[in-house]
């Protein structure tokens, strides 16, 4: 029963791709799906269903002799055993591009405070919360800005996420505000080639967050806290700062800083 099992599930893998487009969709460990593959295991009752509920078939008919089963599939319409991912331009680019992206982020993983001059109330500094981590194959992050829309009141938290991707030489990300839908965001940010990581810095592009939502770009610096910190002291250390508080570093300032040199004809990042 297992072989004909295991012939019946690469039949139905036949109609995808790839066994690794299989996987991926399945969100399944490759070498555990090959054992299935095989017919030396049997999946459990849960992760047939899945299977099953995944292909479109019964329980009781991917357990059929295969050529019995084989029978079945032919004259199944084919909507039944396979549903493709979409295959239009906006997809196929996505998924390459997720391709291209995926490797070189693991060293960055983690917590980062942000650093940048706030685009909604000139002459404050902004420091947020930062978190990569990844998740089935890819970098995702979280950005979160902790505010005090007037003192005395409880602060408010605004949370962005993104996908981050790395290509040659830079690290790009591109979020959304995830409460409202209003405002994407990317950065582009200089890698460390250091031993110890310890800032990264760049440019992020975005819209003020007031009624106003002037385009603007930014210099911004990402300081690295570690692979796990205490939530709520980190949040709690994130909001809009003065530009002389002595909470800032002076060689942060210099960083994020949005002069134009002398000879600049473009408004660059500083490494």
């Amino acid at each position: 029963m297992n072989e004909d099992f295991g012939r019946n599930l690469r039949l139905l893998c036949s109609y995808y791709k790839s066994i690794a487009e299989v996987c991926r969709r399945l969100d399944i460990n490759r070498p555990q799906f090959n054992r299935y593959l095989s017919g030396r295991y049997r999946p459990s009752a849960s992760t047939l269903r899945r299977f099953c509920e995944f292909f479109g078939v019964e329980e009781d008919e991917i357990l059929l002799p295969h050529s019995q089963f084989q029978r079945l599939v032919q004259v199944r319409p084919q909507a039944r055993t396979a549903a493709p991912e979409s295959t239009s331009p906006e997809a196929v680019h996505l998924a390459r591009l997720g391709e291209l992206g995926s490797g070189g982020l693991d060293r960055y993983l983690g917590y980062y405070f942000e650093y940048y001059l706030s685009m909604a109330s000139p002459g404050k500094l902004l420091r947020t919360l930062v978190c990569l981590e990844r998740r089935d194959g890819r970098v995702y992050y979280q950005r979160t800005e902790r505010m005090v829309p007037h003192p005395g009141e409880p602060p408010c938290h605004n949370r962005y996420l993104g996908v981050a991707h790395f290509l040659t030489d830079r690290i790009f990300m591109t979020d959304y505000e995830s409460l409202n839908s209003h405002e994407i965001t990317q950065t582009i940010l200089f890698p460390s080639f250091k031993n110890r990581l310890s800032r990264l810095t760049g440019l992020k592009i975005g819209v003020s967050d007031n009624s106003e939502r002037m385009p603007c770009c930014a210099r911004v610096l990402y300081e690295y806290l570690g692979a796990e910190v205490n939530l709520r002291k980190a949040l709690a250390l994130c909001g809009a700062y003065d530009l002389d508080s002595p909470e800032i570093d002076d060689s942060i300032l210099r960083a994020v800083r949005n002069d134009v040199g002398e000879g600049e004809w473009h408004f660059r990042a500083r490494h």
